[in-house]
Formats: structure tokens, sequence, C-alpha cells
């Protein structure tokens, strides 16, 4: 999706307009064009395709609805009719079927999830429970929301939106039945805003923009008191102290989003050895040593450390968080790196967890095994680096990797990781052809077309999904269509051992030549380049199109051992579609 390109049609039961106009407001990225559909008319307007609303150009959709409204057996419920169990699930599930059908339309869809106003509370504690053909109002709406997430979560391009979350930042004045007889606005300004707030949020996840890594100072951030002075015996941390607490629940939190593949490093003013050692020795340390993918911990200017440390990690400033106790510190960060986001951050220590969690930074569309495993990928890294340091040449180096390299069809196992690869790598990249997870299984599966995933491992762990490529043989000619590979395994044969299993593929079924055409783009240089030496052609710096005729053997490099994905030795390549 095109973050600067986005049209969001709004369908609703409910006024909807205040919630345009703050989507459209440059105060939060990105800006949001919307258009509000015809009121009250969701279920006509998911059903039918040709509607005008659908042919302005959205490529965003939000379906907001209200329970009572969107599910007649919900209403029944409210007005004390019998109604089973059964006969309300199937209503949520032709509900469901629309936003699947509606999602065909465009890239993205967003549904809050049903609530009721804060100032409803029906006949209490009964509302919480079920008898044979009648359900409470409050245990309804719970099934309702569990079954909408269920028919709707194997599609990536719905996202759920926790709306109850809303109404509880807002109070009792979420919803005003006075307003909504007067103009029929259902919510308050305050609920669009948390609203409009986190479709941003995921758009921007959608977009690839979310934070990858959080660079946290030490001393009265990760724990209270200066370590240097009062060694980890006298620092704040855990025990029966609520600001030590307090700092054991933030790095809880911190380690939460490490999970899910978030990054964390330090930038801290102390002495390495003994901070260090604080964080190794300190039984009440949630974050260890390696759950940090790196660290500077030295005198120096902080902001040269954060420039130093995105190098090394290779990511961009403009996906990096710095987090720090000292106003002075953050001042200095924000002035010399504009593209790290630098919060504002609590005086009062005890707030740190509630100031972490209310961050709209770390949304994304899916978490991957990938995602979750990146710090040990990280730390793996290091330990290869200290390695190659010790290595006679680059042979050697590579020789003691012990590199496998897997390889694998397309499918349901591997198609999270792989669409989102296939849509952010820029590098190693031959066309930058961008696919849905949709659009990548189909092209698979049509005849004569190969598309691989490529799974890396060493001796030093795992790399997860790294690779895709793909290749197509029509009338005796092969064509490479795809070629995209992660920077963290470039130059170290692994591109190599991808295109024998393409090239492979095309001589077996009968192809003479293969031809890969390169598609310029602001970054594929490194592409281009890999292509003009392993073609064999003339280096000519501009030369777009390469190939290699089937008359002759391409080993895979000796370093590397190229396995199908059951782990068993290579066989023969088989037809995708077949």
């Amino acid at each position: 999706m095109d973050i600067k390109n986005i049209h969001c049609l709004l369908i609703a039961d409910h006024t909807i307009d205040q919630l345009g106009a703050i989507l459209k407001s440059s105060d939060d990225a990105p800006v949001v064009k919307a258009t509000i559909a015809h009121f009250d008319q969701v279920q006509q307007i998911l059903m039918n395709p040709a509607l005008s609303c659908w042919k302005e150009g959205a490529n965003a959709a939000l379906v907001w609805t209200r329970p009572e409204r969107a599910i007649d057996a919900f209403r029944r419920i409210l007005s004390r009719e019998r109604v089973t169990q059964e006969d309300l699930l199937a209503e949520v599930d032709e509900f469901a079927s629309l936003i699947l059908r509606a999602s065909d339309r465009v890239e993205a869809v967003f549904v809050p999830l049903w609530t009721m106003p804060a100032w409803w509370r029906g006949t209490g504690g009964l509302e919480l429970k079920s008898r044979p053909g009648a359900i409470g109002a409050v245990r309804a709406l719970m099934l309702m929301n569990a079954r909408l997430a269920e028919k709707l979560e194997s599609n990536s391009k719905i996202h759920l939106l926790d709306a109850s979350r809303w109404m509880a930042s807002a109070g009792r004045n979420a919803t005003n039945p006075k307003l909504w007889l007067m103009t029929k606005a259902l919510y308050s300004l305050e609920v669009f805003k948390d609203a409009a707030a986190d479709i941003k949020a995921i758009l921007r996840g959608i977009a690839g923009l979310s934070k990858k890594l959080i660079v946290l100072d030490l001393d009265d951030t990760l724990w209270g008191g200066v370590v240097g002075e009062n060694g980890w015996e006298g620092v704040a941390l855990g025990g029966h102290d609520p600001v030590g607490e307090s700092f054991a629940d933030f790095q809880r939190a911190l380690k939460g989003l490490k999970n899910t593949g978030v990054i964390l490093a330090i930038v801290s003013k102390n002495d390495e050895k003994t901070a260090v050692s604080a964080i190794r020795e300190n039984p009440e340390m949630v974050l260890k040593d390696s759950d940090f993918a790196g660290w500077r911990i030295n005198w120096l200017d902080k902001a040269t450390n954060i420039k130093e440390l995105a190098e090394e990690l290779n990511l961009g400033h403009d996906s990096i968080i710095f987090i720090d106790d000292n106003p002075a510190e953050r001042a200095r960060v924000k002035e010399s790196l504009p593209l790290v986001t630098v919060p504002d951050w609590p005086a009062d220590k005890m707030l740190y967890t509630q100031a972490l969690h209310a961050l709209r930074l770390f949304d994304r569309p899916s978490v991957t095994d990938e995602d979750m495993g990146r710090t040990d990928m990280y730390v793996a890294e290091r330990q290869r680096t200290e390695a190659k340091s010790s290595s006679v040449s680059m042979e050697d180096w590579l020789a003691s990797l012990q590199l496998k390299v897997t390889y694998e069809p397309l499918g349901p196992g591997n198609i999270k990781r792989a669409a989102q690869l296939f849509n952010k790598t820029n590098q190693m990249n031959l066309t930058t052809r961008r696919l849905t997870e949709a659009e990548l299984l189909a092209w698979g599966q049509e005849k004569n077309h190969a598309m691989y995933a490529y799974r890396v491992a060493d001796r030093f762990g795992d790399y997860g999904l790294t690779g895709i490529a793909s290749v197509e043989v029509n009338n005796g000619e092969a064509t490479v269509t795809d070629f995209l590979l992660s920077c963290r395994v470039m130059g170290r044969g692994v591109e190599k051992g991808m295109l024998t299993t393409l090239l492979d593929f095309a001589k077996k079924l009968g192809a003479k030549k293969t031809t890969a055409k390169y598609i310029e783009s602001k970054r594929n240089k490194p592409c281009h380049d890999y292509f003009k030496d392993e073609s064999g052609l003339p280096k000519n710096d501009a030369a777009t199109e390469f190939w290699w005729t089937h008359d002759q053997d391409f080993p895979t490099p000796s370093h590397i051992t190229l396995v199908q994905g059951d782990g068993s030795a290579v066989a023969e390549p088989t037809l995708a579609g077949s």
C-alpha cells in the first residue's frame, strides 16, 4: 500500500463525518483521504461492488456497525426475546461473509469490534449468563466478537480494532444518547480521535513503517539509581519496593515487545564492565544480555553511538525509538538525529510501563517466527563476525559457517513471512515486484511456474526465511521473474544456491536458456552487481538482461548444503501446480 496515497471508504450505521475529518488531518501521518458512504446502508454497500462509492478509487475501507443493527438476533436479545446461540452466531457468520467479499475490492479493511455504551448495564450480572433459548446481552456480545474474529482471522487484509479501549478511554462520555437522537452521531470526538490514531498506526505498519529498534538508557531507565555509584546490589529493581517493581514491570513490557520481533539495544554513559555485570548478575533483571541485539556502553556522545548501532544492525534511523529518562540526552538525540523517534518520557518512574504501552509505534499486520527470533539472529551474527575476524581467509570463514540453504514451495506455512519479505526487500531484488499473499500463492500455482522460499541456517543459528525466487518456462525459454534476498545473508553464496534451483527447474522442463531481466530501482544496485558478475557475460555496468544456457552445469558453492523442504538431499524439481 502506498502510504502517500490512501483513500478510505467509511461505511457505518451511525454518523461518522468527524472520523473522516480527523483521518484527513496532517497532525499524525499518514494523511488519509476519506469518503463517507451512504448512511446506514452497510449490508447493501458490502454486497454490491457496482455502487458508485466503490468506484471512487478507495484502497481501504472501514466497516463500523452497532451490534443491534448489524445482527438482528442481538437486537432481539436486547428486547428479551428468546434467541439461541446457534441462531446468533449464524447471523455473525453471514455478516463476516459480507466483509470477506468486500475485502476483494480494497487492500485493507478495518472492522471495530462491537461494544455497548458504558452507561448500559441491563440486568447486571444476569447479562453474562445463558439458559436454554436465552442469552445475556453481554455474554452474547462476547460470543459475537469472538466469532467475528475467528471468521475473519485468515484474511490478512482485514484488521480488527479494539473499540472497547476507545470507549474506556473516553469514559461515560464516549456515547451520548441525546446526541444520537438529534444527529445520529453515536460517539464523541475523543472516541473518533482514538479510532483514527489506531487506524493510522496500522496503516503505517502495513507500509512497513513500524519501529523496529528500541534504544534504551540504563540508569533510571531500566533500573532506579546509578549502577556505577551503588553497584548492582544498590539499584532499585524488583523486590517489594514500588519503584523497583515498576522497573521490573517496564522490563517485562520491553521483553514482550522483543518477543514479537522488536529489537532492543542499549546506549548508556557508563563503565561497560560494570553495566554488563549488573545485567548478568542482578537476579531481578528481567532482561538479560541475550535480549539485546547490541550496545554502546561508554562515555561518548549518545547520538554518535546510536548512529553506529544503526549501521551495525543495518537499520534506518526512521525505524528507531530512543528512550532515556534524561531530557537533555533526549534533546541532543532529537536534534542530531531528526529521523529517530524520541518520545517525551514521564518524570514519574512508576509511569514508564504505561508510557510504553501508549505508544502507537509497533503495529504490524502480522508476526512471523522470524520476527519473534530476530534478536537471536543478531546475537548469532555478532558471533559470526567474531569468527570472521579470526579466520585466515574469506573462504575459510565461509566454510566454517556450515551454511545450509533449504528451499521449499510457497504454501500456508510460509506465506506470511514470504509476503513480508517480498514487499520489503529492496537491495537484493531483481525487479522489486510487489504482490499480496493471495497473488503470490496464485502465481506459484500456475502451470510451468516455480516460486521457492529459501531458509538459511549455519552453526551459529537460524536466519529464518530470507529469500524468494521464481522462474517461468514458456516455449523452451525460461525467465527469472523474482529474485530477492535479505541483506542479512548477502555475499555468502546463498544467491548462487538460489539460482541453482531456478536453473535446475528450467532445465528439467526443457528450457535451453534462462534469462533474468533487471529492473532498476533506487536501492537495488547490489542485485544488478550480483547478476552482472554471476552471468559470465562481459562486465557491462549498463546491462539489464543476463542469461545462462543449459549446455553446462551450474553447481552449488562447495561451502553450502542445498536441501529441499523436508530436509532430504536435493531431489528433482517439481512442477508447481501439478
